[in-house]
């Protein structure tokens, strides 16, 4: 690769990773999962990493979805290994220690929704299109969107969107759980400005142990679950974190995490 598909930026412990494909609509093709694996593993190793936002560079889409071009022709044992390293990056994604955003512009389709789903939220602008159209091709999704798609919006909705191949609009995704907060095109760099400084302006301990409890919680048994949780506020009083947090509010002051 002469240049890299991924646009990085960083301020602060947060970190903005942009699909740059714009020709392709930012369509996810080998080159890109390589490309985002190797970030996201380098990201993992960092202790004062705060939050990675992820967006598809231009105003027409976030991505569009995998590189049908590229996928074509593959044989069933190619094609699996193409899926197989999607799974991968997109499972190091999904478990990052910080939260991780997607800012949808544009078409999220097929992969591109897939990987919002990896995400532990969606904002989306009033332009986004999302859908699971793979269906229309011949194929059905296979990146994690079968998995991770009823498990965010419901099995009944998500068999809907998945059989039929429809794409839904912003507002739709709102009201189904799809994303969580939809805003005109013009202000979703100014939100992602504004959840960054909310972010780091959190305690970066809490915040990680916050994201773990919830994560790891869900695939274990409320009893198991609550233990969970227990262990990691207490784990928040082991360090200077806490102090200076509650120091803070004690004192009606902000605090310097």
């Amino acid at each position: 690769m002469s240049e890299s598909p991924i646009e990085v930026v960083e301020n602060a412990g947060i970190v903005r990773l942009t699909i740059s494909r714009p020709k392709a609509l930012n369509a996810l093709n080998s080159d890109v999962l390589i490309e985002l694996e190797r970030v996201l593993a380098e990201l993992e190793a960092r202790d004062d990493l705060r939050a990675v936002l992820i967006t598809g560079a231009g105003e027409k889409s976030f991505v569009a979805g995998a590189d049908i071009a590229e996928m074509r022709d593959k044989t069933p044992e190619e094609a699996r290994d193409f899926a197989r390293k999607a799974l991968d990056t997109f499972k190091r994604l999904e478990t990052l220690p910080v939260p991780t955003v997607a800012l949808v512009n544009g078409f999220c389709l097929g992969g591109g929704c897939e990987l919002a789903l990896a995400c532990d939220w969606a904002v989306a602008s009033d332009n986004a299109i999302f859908g699971q159209p793979e269906v229309l091709l011949g194929v059905i999704p296979g990146f994690g969107g079968t998995q991770r798609l009823p498990r965010r919006i419901g099995p009944a909705m998500a068999i809907d969107l998945c059989t039929t191949g429809r794409k839904i609009d912003a507002k739709e995704a709102l009201r189904i759980g799809l994303v969580n907060r939809v805003m005109p095109q013009a202000e979703l760099e100014a939100y992602a400005d504004e959840l960054a400084k909310q972010i780091g302006g959190n305690g970066p301990r809490s915040v990680r142990a916050a994201k773990q409890a919830i994560h790891d919680g869900m695939d274990q048994d409320l009893d198991s679950a609550l233990a969970l949780e227990n262990a990691l506020f207490a784990f928040c009083f082991a360090g200077d974190e806490q102090t200076e947090g509650m120091s803070a509010f004690v004192e009606k002051r902000k605090p310097n995490f």
